[in-house]
Order: C-alpha cells, then sequence, then structure tokens
C-alpha cells in the first residue's frame, strides 16, 4: 500500500481526504504544521507529499515539493531566525530610488524600522514589532533571492522579472518605476530584411522572444551598459533598451522604433513561502494597495 504524506491544517479536508484515498488503496499520514510534516518526513517513507497550492485559486489543488520540504524544515540562517513569536516576513528590497520609494510606502503603512538604512551599512533591518526584515540587495538580484526562498517577498522591476524568468508569484504591479522597453535606431535606419538585425542589448532573453514573435532573425551582441554607444560606434543596427523619457536617446541622435513592454515594479513573493505566510503576506499586500491607491488620488 503507498502512503501518502498530507500537509494540511484544515480537519475537514483531513477527513475527505482520508475517507478518499483510504477507499482507493492509500494509507494517509497527516501533520499539521512544518515541524510535524519535517519530522515524519524524515521519520518514515512516503510515496508521495500533498500540499494545498497556489494564492487565490478557485479550486483545490495539490503538489509536490519535496525539495522545498527539505529546505522549509532545514535550520534557519542566523539573520532570519525568530526573535518574536510574530511571523517575520523577509522583504528583498532594491538599492536606489525604487527601493526608497517603497520603503517609504511600507513604512507609511506600519512596515517601518528604527534604523534608517541609508544611514548604515549594514544590509539586514528589521522591526521584530512589524514583523518585518528587510534585506538591501541589487535590483538584478531580488528575484533571485525571492525565487529561491532567501526572501519570502521582493519588490523588483517587469523587466529584470521577465529577463530572468523567475519563478515566483507575481501579486501586484504597484506602478511605480513606470517606463516602457523599446527598440531604437539612429535616425536614418532602415531594415534590411535580407540580413538579421544586429541587436545591442542587456536584455538578451527580452530581445530574442520579441524578435522570436515577429519573425525576425537577430544577431545579439551582449553590452552591460552604455547600450546608446552600439549603433553610433556601427557595432549593432539597433539597441533594445529601457526608455523612461527618451532624453539620451534624443541627445545621441536615436530614436524609438517599436515599444513592446510596459514596465514597473511588482511585488513578487516566494511559492513556498507563501504558503506558509499567506496571512501575513495578504496582509501587507492589501495595506500596499490602499497606499497605492491612496496616492494616485492625490495626483
Amino acid at each position: 500500500m503507498e502512503r501518502i504524506l498530507l500537509l494540511e491544517d484544515d480537519k475537514s479536508l483531513v477527513t475527505g481526504l482520508t475517507l478518499a484515498l483510504g477507499r482507493a488503496g492509500y494509507a494517509l499520514d497527516t501533520a499539521r504544521t512544518l515541524a510535524e510534516a519535517g519530522h515524519l518526513w524524515q521519520a518514515g517513507r512516503y510515496d508521495l507529499l500533498m500540499q494545498k497550492f497556489t494564492p487565490g485559486a478557485g479550486a483545490i489543488g495539490f503538489a509536490v515539493y519535496l525539495d522545498e520540504l527539505d529546505r522549509l524544515s532545514a535550520p534557519l540562517p542566523p539573520v532570519q531566525q525568530q526573535k518574536t513569536e510574530k511571523t517575520m516576513l523577509n522583504v528583498a528590497l532594491p538599492k536606489g530610488r525604487l527601493g526608497d520609494k517603497v520603503y517609504d510606502l511600507l513604512a507609511g503603512i506600519g512596515y517601518g524600522c528604527p534604523e534608517d538604512y541609508n544611514a548604515t551599512r549594514k544590509l539586514v533591518v528589521e522591526n521584530p514589532a512589524a514583523g518585518i526584515r528587510y534585506f538591501l540587495v541589487k535590483p538584478s538580484d531580488v528575484a533571485i533571492y525571492v525565487e529561491h526562498g532567501a526572501a519570502d517577498v521582493g519588490i523588483v522591476g517587469k523587466d529584470i522579472l521577465t529577463e530572468a524568468s523567475a519563478d515566483v508569484y507575481e501579486l501586484l504591479d504597484t506602478g511605480l518605476g513606470k517606463c516602457r522597453m523599446c527598440v531604437a535606431a539612429p535616425a536614418d535606419y532602415k531594415d534590411d530584411p535580407s540580413r538579421p538585425v544586429r541587436v545591442a542589448t542587456k536584455f538578451v532573453n527580452i530581445a530574442k522572444s520579441y524578435y522570436a514573435s515577429i519573425g525576425r532573425d537577430i544577431d545579439i551582441i551582449k553590452l552591460n551598459g552604455s547600450i546608446e554607444l552600439a549603433p553610433i560606434l556601427g557595432l549593432s543596427d539597433v539597441i533594445v533598451d529601457i526608455v523612461e523619457t527618451g532624453t539620451t536617446l534624443r541627445e545621441n541622435g536615436l530614436r524609438v522604433v517599436t515599444e513592446f513592454m510596459p514596465i514597473s515594479a511588482r511585488f513578487i513573493a516566494n511559492k513556498a513561502s507563501y504558503q506558509f505566510k499567506h496571512r501575513e503576506m495578504d496582509e501587507m499586500l492589501e495595506k500596499l494597495r490602499a497606499a497605492l491607491a491612496a496616492k494616485e488620488e492625490k495626483k
């Protein structure tokens, strides 16, 4: 008889599944908490792990996440160990203007810290009373920290999120840091369909995806900065880059050829963390939505 470990705290659901799976020839052991699940998993042999899945879904689903169970049942790093009974949310906050805007919003809805992170060289600041801990990271690394569970939630630009193809929940478009992803070229540029387009960009995956969608062959030239210089020096025909006001393009003799993706900061969550901290995340999310709406009304 195959044995199933069920991680679930809803008694009625446990009862129903026990009866249904028993009739189907399965033996079911139940854990109500992550600690219980970790203990049972290490002590016994199970063929399947069942866990309620997805945020806000209209139906119940189940998923197998053995690696996530191992990770979540392992001892936490010292910086993430609970110093209070209040559940702590670990937030990956991007350094720079976007991070400052997001922090000001979160501080205004009760998630501030006594210590000003801009006045210190610390990369971790927290407020146990508010149940919040911030990790200050490079904007391009936010999705990585969240995807791998080092942070529960984070704020990241749609450009970075798309380029990385991060396996996370995208819970909210904050509307902050609005800009767009564009193809730009010299003012006199004309496309030559007889050969691949030479494209300079740091957003390689986004560029490939866009040109594949229009059926155009390209040669990618990966650059990490000063992208506008590439067509000026003849290194590329066009560039794919973020455009906010277009001033830098105009000052370098370039024009927007195509706008193909709107960009703004997104509130993202680790998939496994959402299962265990969804109340705290949903509470933060609702407060953040209200704060953003109030800010929009003042414009």
